[in-house]
C-alpha cells in the first residue's frame, strides 16, 4: 500500500481485512513519500512494515529510485500495489513491472475529473467549478498516464449547492472507504 497523508483508506482496508470482508489479502507494506504521513504510523502501531521512500531521499535520481522500490517491493514479494492517497506518479519501471497489479482510488468520477494535478481538494475544486450535479469516487488500473488506466469500480454521490471541497471531500471519501476493499477483492480473485 502506497499512502502520502492521513491514511483513511489504509484504515479502512486494514479493518476489511480484520474483519475478513476483504479474504485472501495480507497487508505486509506501507510506503509513504512523506515521512510525517500518518499512514506510516498506523503502519507501525499495528506492526506492519513501513517505509518512508522519496525522491529526495535518492537526491532526484529517478533511475535509483525506482531501483530502491522495486527491490523492497521483490524482497516483500508483493503481488498487488494499492495507492490510496498517494500524491506521487509511480515510476514507468514500477508501473511495467506491475501491469495490471497496481490499482489506484481517485477521489472524482473517471475520465473526466482525472489527470496531472487532480488530487485532494484541487479535484474537489474543479468538480464544483463544473456545475455537475455528482461526484463520486473511482478504483482504477494503474497504467502509465495519470488516471488512464482500465476502471474496476466507480460510485456516485449528490453534489450540493452549498458543498465546499472540504464537505465534498468528506462525501467521496466514505465512497472510497467501500469501493477500495472491493475494487481490491476483484483484482486479488482474479491473480
Amino acid at each position: 500500500m502506497f499512502a502520502s497523508g492521513y491514511g483513511s483508506n489504509l484504515e479502512a482496508i486494514y479493518t476489511a481485512i480484520s474483519s475478513h470482508t476483504l479474504r485472501g489479502v495480507e497487508l505486509v507494506l506501507v510506503i509513504s513519500n512523506n515521512s510525517n504521513s500518518r499512514a506510516l504510523a498506523f503502519a507501525k502501531e499495528r506492526h506492519i512494515t513501513a517505509k518512508h521512500i522519496s525522491l529526495l531521499k535518492f537526491g532526484n535520481d529517478e533511475e535509483i529510485f525506482q531501483k530502491e522500490l522495486l527491490k523492497i517491493l521483490a524482497d516483500m514479494r508483493i503481488d498487488l500495489i494499492v495507492l490510496a492517497g498517494y500524491m506521487k506518479k509511480m515510476p514507468n519501471g514500477v508501473v511495467e513491472k506491475y501491469l495490471g497489479k497496481i490499482i489506484n482510488v481517485h477521489p472524482a468520477l473517471l475520465p473526466e475529473f482525472g489527470g496531472s494535478g487532480m488530487y485532494g481538494l484541487n479535484v474537489h475544486q474543479t468538480v464544483l467549478r463544473s456545475g455537475k450535479r455528482i461526484s463520486g469516487a473511482t478504483v482504477h488500473i494503474v497504467e502509465g498516464e495519470y488516471d488512464s488506466g482500465k476502471i474496476i469500480l466507480q460510485e456516485i454521490c449528490p453534489v450540493f449547492e452549498n458543498d465546499t471541497p472540504e464537505i465534498l471531500s468528506d462525501r467521496v471519501k466514505e465512497i472510497e472507504h467501500r469501493i477500495l476493499p472491493k475494487a481490491i477483492q476483484i483484482v486479488v480473485d482474479r491473480i
